[in-house]
């Protein structure tokens, strides 16, 4: 009998006959004896529950009485069932065959999510709220069914539909706010919780708690611990046969930070793995890497993106405060040992668990072999797969317990039952394709392979070995495209267990793969499968459109691919087509270093080359690793001619560091040109980039007018990127006039934009922006946080620029407070870097507050050098707001001329139509006010 306790009360036979269960009080009776869970409720305790304050006269027998009505409900549905409640010393008993909320716990435990959300009907035991007994179940569900949430797949469908229904519901909320922060949409998730903050305070008068009032700051600093807790992909089903196993790994896991499951292929050493995985687990799968795939793979999986052309800097220096497990599966090609031992020297709170044919061989590994099935566990394997409860003991001793055998056997029974499978085993059990001197296990399953591939027709076969060629997962349009082949064999092959769907993508099991690629390699089709492979990726990377209203959807598409786009053969014509979707996604440091290596390739196309050098120098601009980016940039123009695309990309990359008087005669070539060619996308991005230009002018007028026309064009081509890029000029042009909202507007819009779009670094602009109009208003400790949350994201992204800018933030807030020393620590670490970038209007602006910090602490021979300094370096550029800025600081630091200078930078900021507005005059009103006294 089932019964139903996930919702109002359900009572069903075998058979699905629903069961009436009369008067509410029995009713009560079956729920609190279903929340006891077969745990004896004694008569006192039961009377007290059902009547409280207010029992009948005779309790006792009254409750005898619903006992019996109860028995008689559940005999007259279905004979026998009276037994079900038992009465004994300890009290009532029900032995609940099945019961929805078992099988609901069992599902969210095995990480069946979908299937347990489906049971869930409402409220669990609904028809008593107010219940003390039904409580602690009650809550203990509501626990589980968030989990199950949270985890699952469309997490903010079920989050808002049900936050309709408990709108105050704290716990719900926290989901809600993560589950948007995943998904790109930070912006959102903190009006929302403001909007609780406020509905909390005007309903209940009551504050957020703790929890979420934390989560509310883990979002605002984009804190790693909010991405998805784990990057393993929940169990298809149930573990069996590994008790033992589990319980041993875990106590090694718990007591030593290398772990590896040594075993041969198919024992099943991955599955076990992802059931020692715990929520801040981390899975890099790394049967299809090469060796110098590993280092992006993990960065990949971490969350990373990677600026630098040394990568392992970068993930050792994350690793180093965080608490996590690295799941390494599949090491046995990779030489892997002295990474490993890196990262666990650099990052204390990290554990490695290694799957893997053989030892890593480091000190202080714990090596756990993961031995085959027992017999009784193979036979419970395979009858659970195949759903058979014949004897097949036979069949289990000779897959030798391996359980990826036992489950490709599995599925066969139904098309040749056990009898006529034991007899093919029998028949194909031989060393077809093993190698001599190799394991046994290793051999049995290469049997139980060739066992599948002789199931298959020539057109099937023939389908599956072309599959090998991609690596990781591949779509539907790539299987048949590389194959030629029509795409029901992939559907067939899917329905026959050897090929894996998941989320509209497809993929083969690892010992699938690696044996369907010596069946390619035997076929003699390798070579061709490999070229036709590199031309289909090359074509989805051409074709995709990362300008327009599909710019969203391309990113995300890309991203998918980057396994088999790292997979394919070197080529200038790859690296070239993939360049732009490398520099919107922030991997520059994967740019840099594949356009490089393609570049030294031989026979070369000369136009190609030329584009390629655009592309590498443009990506390099920000590179202060001893590469002389400007004239890495002249010798690419001159490479590629007056092409308006690399003249504009070459401009828009160092626009805030090079050379205005080269920058600007360059971006009008570059407007000129696509105006002539009607390339309305590369005039309004020509636009954005000189009204950009004009900030170092500071022509407010060229500014506002470039960038409307910009966003004009970009709006009509409904390119998110390009907004982002025509709002820049309009940001700064309203913070220098002083109209802090209508910056406000656009920095919010952008943001929102950006998050998205997937492009994190122009979120930490853009909140770097957030930051500084918090400065300028006075709001100090908003500008600190929206500094360092903008900070974090952009060392997160490993985006020098990003990070120079937040921390100049910081920097200006600090000095505002007083706190001089830390200001000149932010300023001085940025001196260095932006003298390797020729960024010379950076350079000026930090050495003028560099003069203002040595000033207020009274050091004015160093103020005033430093003012000077800056001065000559504000001429140089041209940038007539860097040279009021200097006369302002030398005012500083020489009394007696001290207002005739201000008077000077005061005119000059009349003259560009930018005076200071009252917010930004902190410098001036001090500095006025010591020289009049």
């Amino acid at each position: 009998m089932y019964f139903g306790v996930l919702g109002p009360l359900l009572v069903r036979t075998d058979t699905g006959v629903p069961v009436a269960v009369p008067d509410t009080k029995v009713r009560t009776l079956l729920l609190d004896l279903l929340a006891n869970q077969g745990r004896p409720v004694s008569a006192d305790r039961l009377i007290d529950e059902l009547w409280g304050t207010r029992p009948p006269r005779n309790a006792t027998g009254t409750l005898q009485a619903r006992v019996s009505q109860l028995r008689t409900a559940l005999e007259r549905a279905e004979p026998g069932a009276r037994s079900l409640v038992q009465h004994g010393p300890a009290g009532y008993t029900l032995t609940a065959e099945v019961v929805d909320s078992n099988i609901f716990e069992q599902y969210v435990r095995t990480g069946r999510l979908s299937d347990a959300l489906e049971l869930w009907r409402g409220q669990p035991y609904a028809d008593v709220p107010d219940h003390e007994f039904a409580r602690p179940a009650r809550e203990h569900l509501e626990d589980l069914y968030l989990t199950a949430i949270e985890h699952g797949d469309d997490v903010l469908q079920w989050t808002t539909a049900l936050l309709q229904q408990r709108p105050l519901d704290e716990r719900l909320h926290a989901v809600h706010l993560k589950a948007l922060y995943r998904a790109g949409r930070q912006h959102e998730a903190l009006e929302k919780y403001a909007e609780l903050r406020d509905a909390l305070a005007e309903e209940l008068g009551a504050d957020v708690s703790p929890a979420l009032a934390e989560l509310h700051q883990a979002i605002l600093r984009h804190d790693p611990a909010l991405r998805r807790a784990t990057t393993l992909p929940a169990p298809l089903n149930e573990l069996i046969g590994r008790d033992e196993t589990l319980a041993e790994a875990q106590q090694q896991l718990a007591a030593n930070r290398l772990v590896t499951l040594v075993g041969p292929g198919g024992v099943g050493k991955t599955r076990l793995a992802l059931e020692l995985g715990s929520p801040n687990a981390y899975l890099v799968e790394l049967a299809p890497l090469r060796q110098g795939d590993v280092l992006d793979a993990l960065a990949t999986a971490l969350g990373l993106r990677d600026e630098s052309s040394d990568l392992l800097p970068r993930l050792l220096d994350s690793l180093s405060t965080r608490q996590l497990l690295l799941i390494l599966d599949n090491c046995e090609h990779l030489d892997l040992a002295d990474l490993v031992r890196r990262l666990l020297a650099a990052a204390p709170g990290l554990r490695v668990l290694a799957t893997s044919r053989e030892p890593l061989g480091l000190t202080g590994e714990r090596v756990l072999d993961v031995p085959p099935l027992t017999a009784a566990a193979s036979v419970e394997l395979f009858q659970a797969r195949s759903g058979v409860t014949d004897d097949v003991t036979a069949i289990c001793e000779r897959l030798d317990g391996i359980p990826l055998a036992l489950e490709l056997a599995a599925t066969r029974v139904r098309a040749l039952g056990v009898q006529g499978l034991a007899e093919r085993l029998d028949d194909r059990f031989r060393l077809l394709s093993g190698v001599k001197g190799g394991p046994e296990r290793q051999r049995t399953l290469r049997a139980t392979i060739d066992w599948s591939w002789d199931l298959l027709d020539e057109e099937e076969r023939r389908m599956l070995r072309r599959l090998a060629v991609h690596v990781g997962s591949f779509s539907l349009e790539a299987a048949t495209q590389v194959s030629e082949l029509p795409e029901h064999l992939l559907l067939t092959l899917v329905d026959k267990s050897l090929v894996v769907a998941t989320a509209g993508r497809y993929r083969l099991l690892e010992s699938v793969a690696a044996y369907s690629l010596e069946k390619l390699v035997e076929a003699s089709e390798q070579a061709g499968l490999i070229h036709r492979h590199a031309d289909y990726y090359l074509a989805l990377a051409r074709k995709a459109d990362l300008h327009g209203p599909g710019q969203r959807e391309w990113l995300r598409r890309l991203d998918l691919e980057a396994a088999n786009f790292r997979a394919a053969p070197l080529s200038l014509e790859l690296a070239t087509a993939l360049a732009w979707y490398w520099y919107l996604r922030g991997r520059h440091g994967e740019a840099r270093r594949t356009l490089a290596a393609a570049l030294a390739l031989p026979d070369q196309q000369p136009e190609l080359r030329a584009q390629a050098m655009v592309w590498l120098a443009g990506m390099s601009a920000t590179d202060a690793q001893g590469t002389d980016v400007a004239a890495a940039g002249e010798e690419a123009l001159r490479a590629v001619g007056d092409d308006p695309h690399a003249l504009w990309f070459l401009t828009m990359t160092r626009w805030a560091y090079g050379d205005a008087t080269v920058l600007f005669p360059r971006i009008d070539r570059a407007i000129e040109a696509f105006t002539e060619r009607g390339d309305q996308w590369g005039l309004a991005a020509a636009l954005s980039t000189r009204a950009q230009l004009n900030i170092v002018r500071a022509d407010l007028a060229a500014m506002r007018r470039d960038s409307l026309r910009s966003l004009d064009l970009f709006d009509a081509l409904d390119d998110d990127w390009g907004r982002l890029q025509a709002t820049y000029a309009l940001i700064v042009a309203a913070e220098i006039s002083g109209d802090y909202p209508t910056a406000t507007a656009y920095l919010e819009d952008a943001i929102q934009h950006a998050e998205d779009l997937g492009l994190w670094t122009e979120v930490s602009f853009r909140t770097a922006g957030l930051g500084r109009i918090a400065l300028l208003t006075g709001d100090l400790a908003r500008a600190d946080e929206l500094h360092e949350q903008a900070r974090q994201l952009a060392v997160e992204q490993s985006n020098k620029s990003a990070e120079e800018y937040a921390e100049v933030g910081l920097g200006l807030s600090a000095r505002r407070q007083g706190r001089l020393d830390d200001a000149e620590r932010y300023f001085t670490k940025w001196l260095d870097w932006l003298t390797q970038i020729g960024g010379t209007p950076g350079i000026a602006f930090i050495t003028n507050q560099l003069g203002f910090i040595a000033e207020q602490r009274g050091d004015y021979t160093t103020a005033r050098t430093l003012h000077q300094r800056g001065l000559t370096l504000a001429h140089q550029i041209g940038d007539q707001r860097a040279i009021a800025l200097a006369l302002e600081g030398l005012a500083g630091a020489s009394d007696p001329p001290a207002l005739t200078l201000l008077s000077k930078a005061a005119a000059l900021r009349e003259q560009l139509g930018a005076p200071l507005p009252p917010a930004e005059r902190f410098d001036i009103e001090r500095i006025k006010s010591r020289a009049r006294n």
